[in-house]
């Protein structure tokens, strides 16, 4: 494949070596050394009321780059322009030189497949057809002309694959760069993801990459369990990952890289030990000569057209999205050539996660419960797919758990006493009216 310099948009920001920001490790990412930017999850900033941690680090002259997980470049609808605000709102407000989202899609179903609309609450990967890629490439160009910014997308890790696919995930990229000059964020971890679970070679997927159109890179932790790779961002980089971060190294040196970790959080030192490592591996003595390289060779920008995916190949996307979403969330049948086994640990995952986040949007739930919380909300999550927010869905569980279980008294009145603080001014429901009866008798 030739080079796509002359497709690649905008100029590359020498970003260095990095880590995720997450406001639990706040303190320890402002004092560890070497570090010269962080990136920070978009949907958990407000502009308006940025951490003071974030500004102390942009006074030192730390860069920011806000990464959004929820705007679903990869759904059959078009992104939302609400969403799209809400992203380059927080990229002037963290005077950011790039945003990053992912190759995914969030959500289907609705108006679009005339069916139940549904939120994954993870990012799940979009099939290597023409079709999929004639949808991504107008989600791009869509985006790109909303953000003020350049806009960089990550391969994101799978459990499963589509059947039927007519590209390799290299090939695949390597078309999305060609057509609209978006800059790609390569997660090594990812590769070696997909290298387990879909039998994917890292090497080759790196042969055929735009390698030239890389903005950075991302190194996190995972685990195997049962033969199926896990990332988990929760984990030390293993030996496995870095062996691809250095075969990525091996053929150029990106601009930047960046440690991911979301939970289970080490000590400063073992944090400060990863970063050594991964600045050794990339930006050793004899691969430093790279980084000017790479940036002098790109030239001034070029769009290229971008012809509208028309509303045939969307409807056949979304069509086979709502399919797959309805049978990983909603217990419907597994669509015809996927493996079931892998969609039954995509369907658990699903539910972990969702039990994760909700006892961080409402802490206060699992404290209620106890021992019993992630039991009762697997239940529940069965029955009752994510179609909103977190938030909504955690007065949802609460509801549930309240209209259908035996549960203690002291159990029943603090739920039903959180319940009401929280759902809000507005005229009871049966269910509102059955919980304050209940409130009442306690």
């Amino acid at each position: 494949m030739e080079p796509l310099s002359s497709a690649l948009s905008g100029e590359t920001a020498l970003l260095g070596n990095g880590i995720g920001w997450r406001p639990e490790i706040a303190g320890i990412v402002e004092a560890l050394p070497g570090v010269e930017w962080v990136e920070v999850v978009a949907e958990n900033v407000c502009p308006g009321h940025l951490p003071a941690s974030l500004l102390r680090l942009r006074q030192r002259g730390v860069s920011v780059v806000p990464h959004g997980v929820s705007l679903g470049l990869g759904d059959a609808e078009p992104p939302r322009l609400d969403r799209l605000a809400a992203l380059a709102e927080r990229a002037e407000a963290l005077g950011a030189p790039l945003v990053s989202e992912h190759i995914a899609f969030v959500r289907a179903g609705g108006e679009m497949t005339a069916t139940r609309a549904l939120e994954a609450g993870h990012l799940l990967p979009v099939p290597r057809t023409r079709d999929a890629l004639d949808v991504l490439c107008e989600n791009v160009r869509i985006a790109q002309d909303s953000l003020p910014v350049p806009l960089a997308l990550e391969n994101i890790a799978a459990l499963f694959s589509w059947p039927g696919e007519e590209m390799t995930e290299g090939q695949f990229l390597y078309d999305l760069v060609d057509r609209t000059g978006v800059r790609l964020l390569i997660d090594v971890a990812n590769l070696h993801t997909n290298h387990v679970n879909r039998g994917e070679d890292p090497a080759k997927a790196l042969d055929e990459l735009p390698l030239e159109a890389i903005a950075y890179v991302h190194v996190a932790g995972g685990f195997e369990r049962d033969g199926v790779w896990h990332d988990s961002h929760a984990h030390p980089v293993p030996p496995v990952v870095m062996e691809v971060l250095a075969e990525l190294a091996d053929r150029v040196t990106p601009p930047g890289v960046l440690l991911e970790r979301d939970e289970n959080f080490p000590a400063a030192e073992e944090f400060a030990g990863e970063l050594a490592a991964i600045r050794d591996t990339v930006y050793g003595p004899d691969r430093l000569h790279g980084i000017t390289r790479v940036c002098e060779a790109l030239p001034p920008a070029r769009y290229l057209p971008v012809k509208a995916a028309g509303v045939a190949p969307r409807q056949r996307l979304g069509l086979a999205q709502a399919a797959l979403l309805s049978a990983l969330v909603a217990g419907t049948p597994v669509p015809e050539g996927f493996d079931r086994g892998r969609l039954a640990v995509q369907s658990r995952a699903l539910v972990s996660k969702r039990a994760d986040v909700v006892a961080k949007v409402a802490p206060e739930l699992p404290r209620i419960l106890g021992a019993g919380y992630r039991r009762a909300f697997a239940g529940y999550a069965q029955a009752r797919p994510l179609t909103g927010g977190y938030r909504a869905d955690a007065l949802d569980f609460a509801e549930h758990m309240l209209a259908g279980e035996r549960l203690p008294h002291g159990v029943r009145r603090r739920l039903t006493t959180w319940w009401l603080d929280r759902s809000g001014p507005k005229p009871p429901s049966r269910i509102t009216r059955v919980a304050r009866r209940a409130l009442h008798r306690v």
